[in-house]
């Protein structure tokens, strides 16, 4: 496993995201022993960047990681993420990145986690209720008092992005990036180079689809969030099979997984992006890092970056709204 920095936090190329394990999708919350035996796995293969969030469950995934990790927690760059639950108002899927909240929410991350410091703490979603010029300082005084080590914003804009910076360092900025999701290239990626800050990708499979194992909704059990997002969906789905199937087609020409194709075109893109493939399962973790040793010329890069965008819009009409881009 290669390794990069972001901004000046050290993790390993490809990462793992954990919110699969415990909430969203099918099977999530069934098999707890699988997804600790799938981050002990990670750790072997040289992952470092292992990430969750106060909302996913809420709590579940992270009292499922402070198990996983006791004894190895110093092997780990753990990153969480606040303000989508309001501790003292309206409760989880609600924006509050207000001091105070922020204040509740690390000490509980703490707790559940088992550490005394979080690695790179995130800004769930931009809460425009709340300048972020106070909620980068609120963190910054936890920086100061060691409780957390790097600032980080997820689907943040520029503007939200270098204001941020401004009062405490952003070391990353977390984003949906992957070969069918690509509109942070325009705006959002020139501003972090800009800035010197780190790109960490969410959903870097495109929720699965990229692996080209899913060619029908009946696959997904009914809480599964796919089930109503548009992509997955009528005729955007059956468009986007064809995308998959492209993808597929290269893998095979490659000698390589759809997985790994579509990691390897998203490492291609800069030293400075560590991508969080989700998975619960220790053999889709053993082949998502696998991807750091696949090599594609410059002829297959550009074929997959020429391939249509993905019909339908990534998220729901209310997830939208909490997305700055």
């Amino acid at each position: 496993m290669r390794y990069i920095k972001l901004r000046d936090l050290e993790v390993s190329r490809i990462g793992l995201g954990a919110m699969g394990m415990s909430h969203g999708y099918t099977g999530s919350g069934t098999d707890d022993a699988e997804s600790i035996r799938t981050v002990h796995r990670a750790l072997e293969l040289g992952v470092t960047l292992i990430d969750t969030a106060e909302i996913y469950g809420p709590y579940i995934n992270e009292d499922l990681l402070g198990r996983a990790l006791k004894g190895r927690r110093d092997k780990v760059v753990l990153a969480t993420k606040f303000g989508l639950v309001s501790h003292g108002g309206d409760g989880a899927w609600n924006l509050d990145s207000s001091p105070a909240n922020i204040r509740t929410a690390v000490e509980g991350s703490l707790k559940r986690l088992g550490t005394d410091r979080i690695d790179l703490y995130y800004q769930h979603r931009v809460d425009p209720n709340t300048p972020i010029e106070e909620t980068a300082g609120a963190v910054g005084e936890l920086i100061a008092e060691g409780k957390v080590r790097a600032f980080g914003l997820s689907e943040a804009g520029p503007d939200t992005i270098r204001r941020a910076d401004a009062v405490q360092p952003v070391t990353a900025v977390q984003s949906e990036y992957s070969l069918w999701t690509r509109g942070i290239e325009e705006r959002v990626l020139p501003a972090l180079r800009e800035l010197n800050i780190g790109l960490v990708p969410f959903s870097p499979l495109g929720r699965g689809f990229l692996t080209g194992a899913i060619r029908s909704t009946t696959q997904f059990d009914e809480d599964d969030f796919r089930r109503s997002n548009p992509r997955f969906t009528g005729e955007n789905f059956q468009r986007n099979l064809a995308l998959a199937d492209e993808v597929k087609a290269l893998a095979t020409e490659v000698g390589a997984t759809p997985a790994q194709v579509a990691l390897a075109w998203l490492l291609a893109q800069g030293d400075d992006i560590a991508p969080i493939p989700g998975t619960k399962r220790v053999s889709r973790v053993e082949e998502n890092t696998s991807a750091d040793t696949v090599t594609l010329t410059a002829e297959q890069l550009d074929k997959l970056s020429s391939l249509p965008p993905a019909a339908g819009d990534t998220h729901t009409a209310a997830q939208a709204q909490m997305l700055e881009r």
